[in-house]
């Protein structure tokens, strides 16, 4: 599992605040602390929690639960390696240090284009949004607003990034904290003109469990894509004044964040309102619940909270995907030409992933049901994969760190080695879940399909480079 001799040892610059990186260190500690809080709140949340709710009703606490569990062991693994060694391709470089250059390339251009399909994504539900709001606009203008907006603001100084991060998470908490403190109050039964449901909802309508573990399931498969989005918050702590600390006040808050937002959440939602409530598929959940409770224009509150998800996650995405992209060409791993630096930004590399992501957004509307139904099976599993790697490079990394210098490891794992082991048990365990499930079992081998060719290539790679030296 460890690298081989003969493998090259092409390395991204370390990322501190001395400016021993080509990048910039413009991201204060208060931007990095609220990229982590508002990061675990994307519009998934909100709206794709439907269908887990309506799959496995209330047992959907346990789903989220049980997956949110295995993102605490995820990020306090990722944590660890990167307080230890801080760089702009976090799990990517780590998994080069620990297995090798392929991997690092694997998990590395994997996860880019997991992102830059996840910016075509997220711009179409924006422009769908806007139009609601403006009938008669053509969606392919929101569309260009939007990626000229924030491919703009990711081309200019990395603390503009973090600015719009800042007010977006803040006004996703407030949102969230709003929403929490109605729902507690109600089921409470001291919130005006509501009575207590008690536990009506959570025992009646077929039980806590109404359709067996096989809605389980298909809520745990659900509620494990919510939870993508957080390995963002270690990139971005390469470009912070203090990258150590950063990482590791993110990392150790991960836990309650998983806990009040997704599980407080979901466990408000099933017991004000009947898992079964058609409302709860047709307007999301939280606005579901918003109007239940009688709270004027719940559902305009909620696209406006589900558009602020939306541009959120476009704007770190295209950070994510272009930090990503330098650190992989900083190592001999891409095209040389997206590795230029200038006004300490890769600003090539952003063009390239908001190009990406622009043409992804074409290919939605020109191949609907071919090209881009193609794209989202590929990268369907591919945080799992990514998930994999962090794992198996937290094992091998761990052992050399204690040996090598113990003084780095500011965030430890807990448990380890056994915890690890039981991370990578369950991302494969999920895997497993997605192979038996009809509908996801394609995206598995669609995004196997795209793990080997990428890993055959890095492979490749990694054996001409050792060849000519």
């Amino acid at each position: 599992m460890s690298q081989t001799s003969t493998a090259p040892r092409t390395q991204e610059a370390p990322s501190s605040a001395d400016g021993g990186s080509p990048l910039g260190n413009g991201l204060k500690q208060r931007h990095l602390s609220m990229i982590a809080l508002g990061g675990v709140i994307g519009a998934g949340l909100f709206v794709g929690s439907g269908a887990g709710v309506a799959a496995a009703g209330p047992s959907i606490v346990i789903a989220y639960a049980a997956s949110g569990l295995l993102v605490m062991f995820v990020m306090r693994m990722l944590g660890e390696m990167s307080a230890a060694n801080p760089a702009s391709g976090s799990f990517s470089v780590h998994a080069d240090r620990a297995i090798g250059p392929w991997a690092g390339f694997t998990a590395g251009w994997m996860f880019w284009t997991l992102l830059c399909v996840g910016v075509a994504i997220e711009a179409i539900g924006a422009a769908h949004i806007m139009t609601g709001w403006f009938p008669g606009t053509p969606s392919w203008m929101w569309v260009l607003a939007f990626m000229a907006l924030f491919c703009g603001t990711n081309l200019a100084a990395v603390s503009n990034f973090g600015e719009f991060e800042f007010w977006f998470a803040a006004l996703k908490i407030g949102a969230i904290a709003l929403f929490l403190g109605l729902g507690v109050l109600a089921v409470l039964g001291l919130l005006p003109g509501t009575s207590s449901p008690g536990a009506a909802n959570l025992l009646h309508d077929g039980g806590f469990l109404p359709n067996g573990m096989d809605g389980l399931l298909v809520g745990l498969l659900a509620s494990v894509v919510a939870y993508g989005g957080l390995e963002t918050v270690t990139i971005a702590a390469a470009e912070s004044q203090d990258p150590v600390r950063g990482v590791a006040r993110a990392v150790k808050t991960t836990m309650w964040r998983i806990a009040i937002v997704y599980v407080g959440s979901m466990l408000v939602i099933v017991t004000l309102l009947p898992w079964n409530d058609p409302a709860v598929t047709e307007q999301g959940p939280y606005a579901a619940a918003l109007n239940h409770l009688g709270i004027p224009a719940a559902g305009e509150i909620m696209n406006v909270v589900i558009l602020i998800a939306l541009l959120s996650a476009m704007n770190a995405n295209i950070y994510g995907s272009s930090r990503m992209a330098y650190s992989l060409v900083s190592r001999g791993q891409g095209p040389k030409a997206l590795g230029k630096v200038s006004g300490r930004v890769p600003r090539r590399a952003v063009l390239a992933s908001c190009g990406f992501g622009f043409v992804t957004v074409l290919l939605s509307y020109w191949y609907p049901d071919t090209l881009f139904a193609w794209l989202l099976n590929m990268v369907g599993g591919v945080i799992l994969v990514v998930w994999g790697f962090i794992a198996v490079s937290q094992f091998v990394l761990r052992r050399r760190l204690e040996r090598e210098a113990p003084d780095k490891l500011v965030v430890k794992m807990w448990g380890f080695p056994y915890l690890t082991w039981v991370a990578l048990a369950g991302v494969a365990g999920v895997l497993v879940l997605m192979v038996l499930d009809q509908d996801t079992r394609v995206q598995v081998a669609f995004t196997a399909g795209l793990t080997v060719a990428l890993a055959v290539t890095g492979y490749v790679m990694q054996r001409r480079a050792a060849a000519t030296r």
